[in-house]
């Protein structure tokens, strides 16, 4: 039953009763988890519990939601709900669940959230984390042994309290020092609440004012002023994603850590009191505080910074490889004014898709840099996506006539732009703060922009010159007296940078081939056309199979790769090859072979140099030719399938 507006829901309204349990027992909490989900199924409420088990795994893989005081509340969002509901557990041995105390978890309270509830639900499960704040809850849910006792605890805690409310500003006492803080964690369902809960209570008992601002999936609630920020002794910001900081500038500030707003806030707010907090000092770049820094691994915060390239990346990657794709209608040379096939229309779809395809790796290496040095990141990440293939703003010197690097030059020039920013920001920390406004538009990129044009074209790009013609002469050498092995060779290739100098290089050897077999057509050729599109396709299919192992922002393109694979644009599968590069790409690399050596092995031969769905006429037998995409994309997918349902389920992977 889905709720209207008008109903305000309360934390009665979600727990349900009917799924309590008492003599709850697990080893661990996979196990307690396991068991929790597969009730849900056996009481028809989901109908299968891989995806919700994968979730609530991938979110203890951020931190534990182990809470301490022998409370646990696992949670996450599932499409399979339409309404929140709260599931709960009571284990007298205790659960072992990694909580920030170390003590086991007896109390067990699973939020199972709906895929964008409205805000109703979620102020419902934030009163959750403030009840099991509550003294008086605590100790009735200690003593509780019926499912009544359990109902009448929470009773009687919604009839003294309601769902959070806008606080309004802490008028001035005049004598109590005034403490502010802003809660986050990376769902904003539990943790966000318990934090700002235990701190407005200890800050209480302290005798002091408080404030606290949350920023949940409601979104953010009881915003802290410009006059808050003033009257304040002291800021505390305890964050597990990012927040806006650079109002703290001058300020007390402790960052930190929800689970220590959760675990340590006497701590930290005395800390405040005794005048030890450092001053936040803001650069004038970085707007927001670092994503859970303090706790996450190098590799963590590097997806982060690459998932935040790959998404704004996509939609031109989309755009680009439909509009030339739309193109080709007319021909493969159809958008030539000087090509007996010419059309005005594809000459209009194919220079508009060539535009959007040209922005991809300055935008990847741009948003790569953006995520981790902000604004200077960016134009300096842009610079080096650029000189990845100067060619695509027409730009012709001697120093820049080197082989591009491509996509996997971008991507470097990405973090790389992270780091020549923060390299900058140590070299210029001796200059006065009254001059700080001039570094992130003046110092930062000019000085960065030079040191990554010169990295790119001496370091980066001049190397792949050398490596392209020896894979040239390469090919070269094997034309003659081993066609099949150079039919493996270059369908190899097409995979290995998709789009990239070692696909065109491929193209142009079958293209060549091509030619001189003039009617007889190639072999080779149908090995490099199988072997481009199996990568995009394989993508699809597996979006297709289970669109859940890609994250949202991506299923969308995903799905979209039908069409770049029917039209041979093997670039739709970069943004889904750089997650994990060292076991996708082999993965397309032996996927485009097996299905290329599949149609080529039962005769396929082509003898025109498009594969696009609509020249599949012109394919002599066609039927070995779609089995081998057929063959080659399907190994992919459900290899690829098997691989990323394996990281979700230990926790290595988050598809939210």
């Amino acid at each position: 039953m889905k709720l209207t507006k008008e109903k305000e829901m309360k934390l009665t309204d979600v727990l349900n009763y009917d799924l309590v349990q008492f003599g709850f027992r697990a080893a661990d909490k996979k196990e307690a988890l396991d068991k929790l989900t597969s009730m849900l199924v056996e009481k028809n409420i989901i109908a299968s519990k891989e995806n919700f088990l994968n979730a609530l795994l991938a979110r203890e893989a951020q931190s534990t939601t182990g809470v301490g005081e022998n409370v646990a509340i696992p949670h996450a969002k599932s499409a399979d709900f339409n309404k929140a509901m709260i599931v709960y557990a009571k284990s007298d041995e205790g659960v072992e669940w990694e909580s920030f105390d170390g003590q086991p978890a007896k109390h067990i309270f699973m939020i199972c959230a709906p895929d964008g509830g409205a805000n109703e639900h979620l102020k419902a499960l934030a009163s959750l984390s403030q009840a099991l704040m509550d003294a008086d809850v605590k100790a009735g849910l200690d003593k509780a042994t019926t499912k009544a006792d359990v109902e009448k605890v929470f009773a009687d805690f919604v009839a003294k309290t309601e769902a959070p409310k806008e606080e309004k500003p802490v008028a001035p006492s005049g004598e109590k020092p005034y403490i502010i803080a802003v809660t986050a964690c990376p769902t904003g369902i539990a943790h966000t609440f318990m934090a700002a809960e235990k701190i407005k209570e200890t800050a209480k008992a302290m005798g002091l004012d408080v404030k606290v601002e949350t920023n949940g999936q409601i979104g953010v609630e009881n915003k802290l002023t410009k006059e808050d920020i003033e009257r304040a002794a002291g800021i505390i910001v305890a964050a597990d994603k990012k927040v806006e900081v650079a109002r703290f500038d001058g300020r007390p500030t402790i960052m930190t850590k929800v689970a220590d707003g959760i675990n340590k806030p006497e701590e930290l707010i005395q800390t405040i009191l005794d005048g030890k907090a450092p001053i936040y000092k803001h650069d004038g770049a970085v707007d927001a505080s670092e994503d859970s820094s303090a706790n996450e691994s190098i590799g963590r915060r590097a997806y982060k910074h690459l998932m935040e390239g790959v998404s704004n990346m996509l939609p031109f990657v989309v755009a680009g490889g439909i509009l030339i794709a739309l193109s080709f209608i007319w021909g493969i040379n159809s958008f030539d004014p000087k090509d007996p096939s010419y059309n005005k229309v594809a000459e209009v779809l194919f220079y508009f898709g060539k535009i959007s395809f040209s922005m991809m790796l300055p935008i990847l290496a741009g948003f790569i840099g953006r995520s981790i040095a902000d604004r200077p990141g960016f134009i300096v990440g842009m610079i080096g996506g650029i000189l990845a293939d100067p060619s695509i703003l027409g730009l012709k010197s001697d120093l820049l006539a080197y082989t591009p690097s491509g996509f996997l030059g971008a991507l470097v020039a990405g973090f790389l732009a992270g780091g020549i920013i923060h390299v900058l920001k140590i070299a210029f920390s001796w200059m006065p703060r009254s001059l700080d406004g001039i570094k992130p538009i003046f110092l930062f990129p000019i000085l960065g922009s030079l040191i990554m044009g010169l990295l790119m074209i001496f370091l980066i790009n001049a190397p792949m010159a050398s490596v392209m013609e020896g894979l040239k002469h390469f090919i070269e050498s094997l034309n003659g007296s081993g066609k099949f092995i150079l039919g493996f060779v270059v369908a190899a290739m097409m995979a290995i940078d998709m789009g990239g100098p070692i696909n065109k290089a491929a193209y142009v050897t079958g293209t060549a081939l091509l030619t001189s077999a003039g009617s007889a057509g190639s072999d080779v050729m149908a090995a490099v056309m199988i072997g481009g599109m199996v990568p995009p396709l394989a993508i699809a299919i597996s979006a297709t199979i289970n669109k859940n192992i890609w994250p949202k922002a991506q299923r969308s393109g995903a799905l979209v790769n039908y069409v770049m694979g029917l039209s041979f644009i093997t670039e739709g599968a970069i943004p889904f090859a750089l997650e994990r590069p060292m076991f996708t790409i082999p993965l397309y690399v032996v996927g485009s072979i097996i299905g290329a050596m599949t149609g080529v092995t039962l005769g396929a031969v082509q003898w025109f140099p498009e594969s696009a769905i609509w020249a599949w006429p012109l394919i002599t037998n066609i039927f070995p030719y779609i089995l081998g995409i057929a063959v080659g994309s399907l190994f992919i997918a459900i290899v690829n399938i098997y691989y990323r349902n394996h990281l979700i389920k230990i926790g290595k992977l988050e598809v939210l």
